[in-house]
């Protein structure tokens, strides 16, 4: 299974070049278990109140 990862405009981009390069692995290490796990583990996301949910699946 392979999900797409989208950012919201330059935020992300920006938070992530601002970070030393250790968070940096720590984040990508994080983005290959979101697109490439089955299930992703609890500790990682937690559902946001309010919401449709935390990403959209996108097929292809």
């Amino acid at each position: 299974m392979i999900r797409k990862i989208i950012a919201y405009r330059n935020y992300f981009v920006d938070f992530y070049k601002s970070q030393e390069f250790k968070v940096q692995e720590k984040i990508e290490y994080v983005f290959d278990l979101v697109r490439f796990e089955k299930q992703i583990p609890k500790k990682f996301f937690k559902n946001l109140e309010n919401t449709d949910g935390i990403y959209r699946s996108i097929t292809t």
